[in-house]
């Protein structure tokens, strides 16, 4: 095990230092320039369009529910132990650089989430599905990468990010309440299996049941947190700036792993860019790709500059990361508890509870979108939903070290593969974000064409049609 975490930490240290810090800033500034800055324009758009339960998306999965799908994938462990394990390692200056991943980061969730609509497709039960490996095939032609970009994902997601999950709540758990890691995972295996056996409408509805609330709790938590301490905000701004580009960090070498920090934990939470969003975004009803692109815009967002920046500021206030070997959740959770008292433990361990579940199930799912790329199977499906069950199960006994060790390394290759991809792919994204402008100023409800793109082509979805709603979209091949 000690070979297998030396060998995995060279590779990490490899890729985000030399390759994903240069490819994720590159890209995202390059897409932010081209969309002229769609991630920041189009905002209040993202709002409008996050309508829950619209009619004409009654027979799919709504745009809502592929937002929350997203989110509960995003929104996980990442937020809590994640982001206490980047302060922890890098100091307070990796949150600003955890808030410039998710600002630019935007315009490549933009990107790839729309190109996920344009050439998404329908599986065996007519619901719509597609990600990175359904645009690489399709867009460039290159079915052998979009393998490849599965079989990653696959096990990136449903199996090495599930143990992520249930590997973080087992410790809050224990820390909390002393109880038992299988008592834990088994508690948690069976969970997922009864949602995940399902199909992707179970998980879209079990999603957006459990995101919206406990988001909302965590978050008055943390506003309750910084309110009674609203003196120390200012300081605690300078404290990040003054750490993000210290003089002092630069001249002891820290600032490279500041930074590095910053980003890895960044993406591990809100996934801009990393590929993985595409594969909700395409299962949504909608009457134009541009639409959940948007959407999809708004939950890193939500996820980094929101929830993330709560948990950075509960730990920042306590000071408990200066000075302790404590890291992740038992971090926030010292944090939260000098703060609040026991209450803290308590209500992170059943908060984190939620969050790694509903990040199980939004996993399994980009798992699940991926294996179907490469078959059909519903023998390898089953397996694998059993497999994912026994995941979950073995992370929560698992060593926390090589368990994000590993997901580091997994995320950095899909990462590397989706950003070159959709660079290649974008002009697509962004004809279509400019027929979406020019039918909205022109005050319809904008309605996607593949014909108003030209050379687009192997949009199965997107044939012409004279409806003017998403209604005729089902019927669709």
């Amino acid at each position: 095990m000690e070979l297998l975490t030396t060998i995995v930490d060279k590779l990490n240290t490899f890729m985000w230092s030399y390759v994903l810090i240069a490819l994720l800033i590159g890209a995202g500034l390059y897409f932010t320039f081209k969309t002229k800055f769609v991630q920041f324009r189009y905002l209040k758009e993202m709002f409008r369009l996050l309508k829950p339960n619209d009619k004409k998306e009654k027979d799919g999965v709504s745009s809502f529910q592929a937002f929350c799908i997203s989110t509960a994938s995003r929104v996980g462990t990442g937020n809590i132990a994640g982001v206490a394990m980047a302060v922890a390692a890098g100091g307070p200056g990796a949150v600003f650089w955890m808030w410039l991943i998710a600002l630019i980061g935007g315009a490549s969730s933009f990107v790839e989430s729309t190109l996920a609509q344009i050439y998404k497709t329908k599986d065996n039960e007519g619901n719509f599905l597609g990600g990175p490996a359904y645009y690489i095939e399709r867009g460039l032609g290159m079915r052998w990468l979009g393998a490849i970009f599965a079989v990653l994902t696959t096990v990136c997601f449903g199996i090495v990010f599930n143990a992520a999950q249930s590997n973080t709540t087992t410790l809050a758990f224990t820390n909390a309440f002393n109880i038992n890691p299988t008592v834990m995972g088994i508690i948690l295996a069976i969970l997922t299996a009864t949602v995940i056996f399902g199909g992707v409408k179970r998980v879209a509805k079990v999603s957006e049941v459990i995101v919206p609330i406990f988001a909302t709790a965590y978050i008055l938590i943390a506003v309750f947190v910084i309110l009674i301490n609203l003196k120390a905000l200012p300081g605690i701004f300078k404290l990040i700036f003054e750490n993000a580009f210290g003089i002092q960090q630069f001249a002891a070498g820290g600032l490279g792993f500041t930074v590095m920090q910053g980003i890895k934990r960044g993406l591990f939470s809100n996934e801009a860019g990393m590929g993985s969003a595409p594969n909700a975004a395409a299962t949504a009803t909608v009457s134009h790709p541009v639409k959940q692109g948007l959407t999809q815009t708004l939950g890193v967002f939500t996820d980094t500059i929101v929830i993330c920046t709560c948990t950075a500021f509960i730990v920042l206030i306590s000071g408990n990361y200066a000075g302790t070997e404590l890291t992740g959740i038992e971090l926030t959770q010292s944090a939260l508890s000098s703060q609040i008292g026991m209450a803290g433990t308590y209500f992170l361990a059943i908060c984190t509870f939620l969050f790694a579940f509903s990040s199980i199930v939004g996993n399994y799912y980009y798992g699940q979108a991926n294996l179907e790329f490469i078959t059909k199977s519903k023998v390898v499906l089953n397996s694998f939903r059993a497999f994912v069950v026994l995941t979950v199960f073995s992370g929560a006994l698992a060593s926390i070290d090589i368990v994000w060790a590993m997901a580091d390394l997994f995320m950095a290759l899909m990462a590397v593969i989706n950003l070159i991809a959709i660079l290649f792919l974008a002009k697509y994204a962004i004809a279509a974000l400019e027929d979406y402008s020019v039918q909205l100023k022109a005050g319809k409800d904008p309605v996607f064409k593949a014909s108003s793109v030209p050379g687009l082509t192997n949009t199965e979805a997107w044939n012409d049609y004279d409806s003017e709603g998403v209604d005729d979209i089902n019927e669709i091949a």
